[in-house]
């Protein structure tokens, strides 16, 4: 329950901190949010959609029964609701993450675990190499490779879209074309998103899988001569048991509470390789809605990517105390004797 209402009052701030940003620092709110080239009376009405011309402790109530019920009002550039919107991309950017986020959980974990058992190995040194390439490549950088390599000098996947043009979509039940194709048993659906899917998938996992290798890497050196391994050996345990229970176990701990700032970084990437992809989710829509200056679209949006972190904050404490029963949900940490 405590990390419940931990989670809910960083929401409530981190809304509150978009609310000022949005609000506050620019003198004139409602030019910014109806464009440089908006008419007189497009700002006046902007104005009064949004109550910008209403005290700040009426507007901030009026901002969050907006946030809270979800009526964020309708997109000036389509004319359609923005929760509407929201509501088709966000799927399709959740099939993104997730995909790219399970890459990256077996790669990194494969690679950190590798690197630990082998210390000091050219296995060690090849997994050292390759996490640390994957931190230092640019988001941008990984994706552009990617397609010019896998989608035109080797034409082995398609270089944007989620599907190709000649198949029929399935039938809509989660609204995650991946899962609804094979819900509806729609093969040929399933294998042209797949392969649409592998490839901005692939570019996210790839620079985003150093942190996880890392931390298993470090968690492994520090675990794999402790005494209680040595204990568990001495039992006669078989090795690949102790490997299993006693230090890859506690190498994923440390991974584990890293897994929510992982899945923040991959969540926010989006921006950047689902408009180099052409994939229409909720990255490609906040951009677009960049450079459009279309800031009722990007408010809500930003608001959505932070709920999303918090989430993932929140299932990474989760995840964290079923690995360490000595971690309580609540905060308080259990002596063990």
């Amino acid at each position: 329950m405590k990390r419940i209402v931990g989670s809910v009052l960083v929401s409530i701030g981190t809304i509150t901190i978009i609310f000022l940003i949005s609000h506050v620092l620019n003198p004139d709110p409602a030019r910014l949010w109806a464009g440089p080239r908006a008419r007189a009376s497009t700002v006046v009405a902007v104005a009064l959609r949004y109550h910008l011309n209403d005290p700040l402790y009426s507007q901030y109530y009026y901002f969050m029964r907006d946030i809270l019920t979800g009526n964020f009002g309708i997109d000036p550039l389509t004319g359609q609701t923005i929760l509407s919107e929201i509501r088709f991309y966000l799927p399709n950017t959740l099939e993104l993450v997730l995909f790219s986020f399970l890459i990256i959980v077996i790669v990194g974990v494969a690679i950190g675990y590798v690197a630990g058992m082998h210390f000091s190995t050219f296995r060690d040194s090849v997994a050292r190499i390759a996490y640390l390439v994957s931190w230092s490549t640019p988001m941008y950088l990984a994706a552009i490779v990617a397609i010019l390599v896998f989608a035109n000098y080797l034409p082995i996947f398609p270089s944007g879209g989620m599907y190709s043009l000649s198949i029929s979509p399935p039938q809509t039940v989660t609204g995650i074309f991946l899962i609804d194709a094979l819900i509806g048993l729609n093969i040929p659906a399933f294998l042209s998103a797949l392969q649409h899917l592998i490839l901005p998938a692939l570019a996210l996992a790839f620079v985003n899988f150093g942190l996880i290798s890392r931390a298993v890497r470090s968690s492994i050196l520090n675990v794999r001569w402790s005494t209680y391994v040595k204990t568990a050996r001495a039992k006669g345990l078989s090795e690949p048991q102790v490997r299993r229970k006693h230090i890859l176990r506690n190498a994923l701990i440390d991974a584990t509470s890293l897994s929510a700032v992982v899945f923040g970084w991959v969540l926010t990437s989006t921006v950047v390789v689902e408009e180099l992809f052409a994939w229409p989710g909720l990255g490609q829509f906040a951009y677009q809605a960049i450079f459009s200056n279309d800031y009722p679209v990007l408010i809500p949006v930003v608001v959505v990517f932070t709920l999303g972190v918090i989430i993932a904050n929140f299932v990474a404490d989760v995840a964290y105390s079923l690995l360490d029963p000595r971690i309580a949900l609540g905060g308080h940490n259990v002596t063990v004797t």
